[in-house]
């Protein structure tokens, strides 16, 4: 087993990581305490090449796996956790979906705006009503001659309306009661008829990422927006879900390793009794502890995501990793916390953003209890959901 990254793929990390560190973090917390999208960022992201990555290079892409793309949202998810939701949903989940089923019609309208970093997409699966139970989908499209009419409320949304959002990929029941073999996907261009974004959400953490409820509303769009086959909406959303869960693993790498780094350089320099607090032991524990979930937690992402390139089954394994990575998130930025004492309860502290943009991993691309039972599934057993 070789564990070693490609010598591109070293190179790459080292690029983003310089890119992280002097263009993404400087401005991290002023965006935070102003709930302001990082247009300009996402704009020098996309000059990078960031937000072409797993697409064809016939799309502006540059074909790269889920390996280097996990590589990418972990260096800037240590910096900034925002940027980082805002790279993973746009080309994960949004373009996910196209990149995968989309016609050629559509890859060629949707993909090359969004490679290069001039366009963003929203994938509207979540709802008001319901969220893991994604079968029971509300939003409805039904046809009219050759078009489709689409009504329903989709909810907590990422990118739904930031100042270049073109175009949303929306689930919708096609058939009567919807289920699993009753949905549809279909893209739809943000300025069409029937389309409204409410005002963004008020967030604990991820709070210069744009997050909305997203309203349809007679919302007419033609044959041509149908993504994929009809009713195979939902084994569609399953199929980049895997993929997504483990970008969102990835994200939580960043942002333990943050948290390490930050309690580590901390620890060195805060001197209580006479020396350093690194120098006591319930400290060193701390710390030690933080690191091993640290790796562990980017052994089992590494791992999903070198499955998914090789073609292999991972549903499980981005199952594992979402759920020991995202956990690993919230215990290091509450330690990290811890470390820093009062110091880490004020909002200066990058500690208390990465505390409060932590709960939010254990929830998002699926709860921590529903990544245990798709495992519990994977071992056999009778799970009911």
């Amino acid at each position: 087993m070789n564990f070693d990254l490609t010598d591109e793929q070293e190179q790459f990390r080292a690029v983003v990581r310089e890119f992280a560190e002097e263009v993404v973090a400087p401005g991290a917390a002023e965006r935070d305490q102003a709930e302001a999208f990082p247009l300009d960022v996402v704009r020098r992201m996309g000059d990078l090449g960031l937000f072409g990555l797993p697409f064809p290079e016939g799309y502006g892409g540059s074909d790269a796996g889920a390996l280097t793309t996990c590589l990418a949202i972990e260096e800037l998810g240590r910096v900034d956790q925002s940027v980082g939701i805002t790279l993973s949903a746009a080309i994960g989940l949004a373009g996910g979906m196209i990149d995968r089923f989309g016609s050629a019609e559509q890859k060629d309208r949707w993909l090359p705006p969004l490679a290069r970093g001039e366009a963003l997409g929203s994938f509207c699966l979540t709802e008001p009503g319901g969220g893991s139970d994604a079968a029971s989908t509300q939003t409805r499209a039904r046809r009219d001659g050759e078009r489709w009419i689409l009504d329903g409320v989709k909810a907590f949304i990422t990118n739904a309306g930031t100042p270049i959002t073109t175009f949303h990929v929306v689930i919708a029941a096609t058939e009567p009661g919807g289920g699993r073999h009753g949905l549809s996907s279909f893209v739809v261009p943000a300025d069409a008829a029937g389309v409204s974004v409410a005002a963004p959400y008020r967030k604990v953490g991820w709070r210069s990422s744009d997050t909305r409820e997203v309203v349809f509303e007679g919302c007419t769009v033609d044959d041509g927006a149908l993504l994929g086959e009809g009713g195979r909406g939902f084994a569609q959303c399953l199929e980049v879900l895997t993929g997504a869960r483990i970008s969102i693993a990835a994200l939580a790498v960043g942002l333990a390793q943050g948290c390490l780094d930050a309690a580590v350089a901390y620890a060195k320099e805060r001197r209580a009794f006479g020396r350093p607090i690194s120098a006591y032991q319930l400290l060193q524990g701390k710390l030690a502890d933080m690191r091993v979930a640290v790796e562990t937690a980017r052994l089992a992402t590494y791992r999903a995501a070198w499955l998914r390139d090789e073609g292999r089954p991972c549903v499980a394994e981005a199952s594992i990793a979402k759920l020991v990575a995202s956990e690993a998130a919230t215990r290091c930025a509450s330690e990290a916390l811890q470390i820093h004492g009062g110091y880490g309860f004020i909002e200066e502290s990058p500690v208390a953003r990465f505390y409060r943009d932590a709960k939010v991993l254990e929830i998002g691309e699926g709860t921590s209890e529903i990544h245990r039972l798709i495992v519990a599934r994977s071992l056999g057993l009778s799970v009911e959901f």
